[in-house]
């Protein structure tokens, strides 16, 4: 998505980092910590690294049904 704010009154700063909803749509094999894909965001492609595995969600509810994972794979939804 975008960001706006008000660049006089707190203005919106970058982030070192940020916890993300992911699911995995297509991928061989099992993804882990330290996982390093890119993001593709309108024409920019970036760098970014999984440091670690929150928890794994239903896709459905959204609920969590397990913390910490050790891995994800295709089909799976997670917080990492």
């Amino acid at each position: 998505g975008n960001v706006a704010g008000d660049s006089k009154n707190d203005p919106p700063m970058g982030a070192a980092s940020f916890n993300a909803q992911v699911i995995v749509i297509n991928h061989p094999g099992q993804i882990g910590n330290g996982y390093a894909p890119v993001l593709d965001c309108h024409t920019a492609h970036i760098a970014c690294k999984f440091s670690e595995l929150l928890e794994k969600i239903d896709r459905r509810t959204g609920k969590s049904v397990e913390n910490n994972p050790k891995f994800i794979k295709s089909g799976d939804s997670a917080i990492v």
